[in-house]
Parts: C-alpha cells; structure tokens; sequence
C-alpha cells in the first residue's frame, strides 16, 4: 500500500520529443505488412517502428546539431532503444504496472502547463503534427509504465545502512545538504575596526534604537532602506535564500535559536553592528507532523469477487462491527492484506504520504473511532478506521530520511545502468537486420 516515490517522472519535452512506441499496437495486425526487425522475448520490434522513431530522432537533432552521424549508425542505436523498451514493457506487465488514466491525466496536464496552453491548444498542436490526443495519452502511459518499473526495481536494489546515514550526516557535504535554509533580512550599520570609540559608540546606539523600533512593530524593509549600509538596503535588507552551512559562523550562531519572523539584537563583527531577520525558514527546529494511527480491511477483487461484491461484503463488515463485532477479529478473517491481516489490519502510525491518495484522503476525511464507507483503490476495496491522531517532533527522523533519499539518488544512475545490462544480458534478442 507504500506509494512509491519517483526521482524521474515525465522526462518527456513536449511533442518534438515524444519518441516513445505505441504500446496498443498489435504485432499481430501488421505483421504480414512489416518486416520484423527484431525478436525480444515473446514480442516483436517491427521495421514501420524503427523507421518511424529514426525519423523522429533525426528531426529533433537536425535541429539541434549541424553534424550528425550516419544515418545506419543512429539507426543501431535506436534498434537497441526499442529493444530495452521491450523488454522492460514485458517486465512491468509481470509486475503489474498499469497507471491509472488520472495520473495519464495528470502528466497530459504538466505538459499543456509546462508550454503553457489550455488543453484545446495543445490538441491543435498535435494535430498539426498528424498526432491525435489518444495517441499522446498512449505514449505518455507507456513511459509512465516504463518510469514507474525504473524507479520500482531499482530503488529496491539500492541499500543504504543506518551506518552509511550517520556518516553521510557527519560530513561536510551532508551537513550542508541537509542544513536548513533561512530568508534572510539584514540591516548592517557600518564601522570598520580601527574606528574610534566614538565612532563606534554611535553606531552601537543606532542599531540599538533600529533594534527597539522593530521590537514596536516597525518595519523592517523601511528601517533597512533609511539606515543599513549593506548592499541590500534598497531590497528592504533581503538579502534571499541562505543555507545555514553557508554563513558566517557569527551568523548562523544567532540563526540557530531564532524563530520564523523573529530579530536578532544588535551584534558587533570586523564590519560593524547587524541585525538579522528570520522571514522565513526551510528545515531545522522543530517539525510537527501530524500522524494517524488507523487499521483497514483489504478486499481484492477478482474472476470470483467483482467491485460490487467486494464493496458489499465490506459493507456488511462495517455494520458488523458497528453492531459490536471485533474489528480486528474480523480483518483477520476477511483481509486480504498479508502485511496487516494478522495484526487485526493495523498499519500503525503513518505519517503524510505514506499511502496511495485513495487511502490518503478517506484517512483524513474520516474522524477519530469511525469506520469509512468502502472505497476503492489501487489495491482493491477497503474499509479503515482512525483509531488516534498525533503531532510529533519529526526533525530528527525527516533529517535522516533526507539523507537516505539523497544517498539513493547519487547512487540510482549507476545502478539504473546496472540493471539495464543485466536484463538486456538475460532476455532473448534475435536482431533481423
């Protein structure tokens, strides 16, 4: 029931570049009009395929490079593009990869986005380009299918230990990388160290009157236009994003235990006195999630159990154990989630994002002690009930999550490339050309 989580979804540029085969072609229907130009497995690479996606190709790098190399090279190159897209296609229908038509929806939506037109705008540029909108939504499904099995497979090979977390943490890189970072306002009255006494007793006494004057209510943007010697006075003192690793240790010392919206008090470097402002902040302090503690029953559909019989038996369940009946006593007779079934379906505390949005939103829209009506996700139908609901201190742990996601993601294109050598090695190709 994890959702999983993508590090490449929709690399697709747009028209120019959408190269993918159309999965929904049958080999059968063409078979006797194509020359079969490969053998992969149990299916075919057919010579109307490769024709097709070396003049797409060539297309797009005739309008990028002025040299190309020969035609029959790229070819080759192609030919063995269209065979790891196979073998991977043939591997995730084992797998059981079959995004749903909202998530087609939803990256058919980022593209129209991303170059900015309606719907209506983007199926007039297909169709100059001969596409039809079906024909997008099939391309963009098959690479969501071949997206989803990169990520599924190779996130499962990659370990990383609770010991590689500790020392990527230790680190400078990681320190960094996983340093909070803070919008920052600054307002810097100006005295430079040899400065005499007096020089420098004024200067104090500003900051400090700036300092009171903001401790009223004023503005700051106003204060730092009027008084501050640094760069940023006509920024109203913004001085932008910084990461906590990246400043002056004087500064981040003051950072450290200033909340959002919050100043420093005046304080003295070589340059002179600075105020700090703490707009607004990314990371670090504490982190309040809310967290549900909640149990479900999973029925699967099936040739034997169709979406109306899977929710009326979950139904019947509900009213049994609204009726007194043991919840747990009953998931572990009737779930078909092996995880959950012998624990009574308790999932215990999630956190956001955890599950799939079907399972996501019934948990949130369902109080503390009720049980949902069956709904119907991914998986199957379920019912669930929210036992309690929490807000933990998650920085510690969201810290160490960071870590591990960024350890993953150095790791995950060689990995990728592993993987592919190792499938293509252990399919069956027959190249006809």
């Amino acid at each position: 029931m994890k959702k999983n989580v993508f590090k490449r979804f929709i690399t697709t540029g747009f028209i120019s570049t959408l190269l993918l085969l159309n999965a929904g072609l049958s080999a059968a229907q063409t078979v006797m009009l194509d020359r079969v130009v490969a053998i992969v497995d149990e299916d075919l690479v057919l010579e109307s395929e490769l024709n097709s996606r070396t003049d797409s190709v060539l297309e797009r790098l005739q309008a990028q490079y002025s040299q190309l190399p020969p035609k029959e090279v790229l070819q080759k190159q192609i030919l063995e593009q269209l065979i790891l897209e196979r073998i991977q296609l043939q591997l995730a229908k084992r797998y059981d990869i079959d995004p749903s038509a909202e998530e087609v929806d939803q990256a058919i939506g980022r593209i129209a986005q991303r170059n900015q037109m309606t719907m209506e705008q983007l199926a007039a540029d297909l169709q100059r380009q001969n596409l039809s909108l079906n024909e997008l939504r099939q391309q963009i499904k098959t690479e969501l299918v071949i997206n989803q099995l990169q990520q599924g497979v190779v996130n499962s090979r990659i370990r990383v230990t609770e010991q590689e977390i500790n020392n990527f943490l230790q680190s400078t890189d990681g320190k960094f990388a996983t340093s909070p970072d803070f919008h920052l306002g600054h307002i810097l009255i100006a005295v430079s160290g040899s400065a005499d006494p007096a020089m420098v007793s004024a200067a104090e006494k500003e900051a400090q009157e700036i300092y009171e004057k903001l401790q009223k209510g004023g503005d700051f943007e106003q204060l730092a236009i009027s008084h501050s010697n640094d760069q940023s006075a006509l920024q109203g003192g913004d001085i932008g994003w910084r990461k906590l690793a990246q400043l002056p240790e004087l500064f981040a010392k003051k950072l450290e235990t200033l909340g959002t919206g919050q100043v420093t008090e005046p304080f003295r470097s070589g340059a002179g006195f600075h105020i700090l402002k703490n707009i607004e902040q990314r990371g670090g302090g504490a982190q309040l999630v809310e967290q549900t503690k909640a149990r479900h029953i999973l029925v699967k559909t099936s040739e034997i159990m169709d979406d109306g019989q899977a929710r009326a038996k979950l139904a019947a369940l509900k009213k049994r154990i609204e009726s007194g009946e043991d919840f747990a006593k009953l998931a572990r007779e009737n779930s078909e989630d092996t995880g959950s079934m012998l624990s009574g379906g308790d999932l215990g505390w999630s956190m956001p994002g955890m599950f799939v949005p079907a399972f996501e939103d019934t948990m949130k829209n369902t109080a503390v002690g009720e049980i949902s009506e069956p709904f119907k996700s991914q998986y199957g139908w379920h019912i669930l009930q929210v036992q309690e609901r929490r807000k933990e201190d998650m920085s510690e742990q969201m810290k160490r999550n960071q870590a591990s996601n960024l350890i993953r993601s150095r790791r995950f294109d060689e990995e990728f490339q592993s993987w592919l050598t190792q499938i293509r090695e252990e399919a069956y190709v027959e190249i006809k050309i």
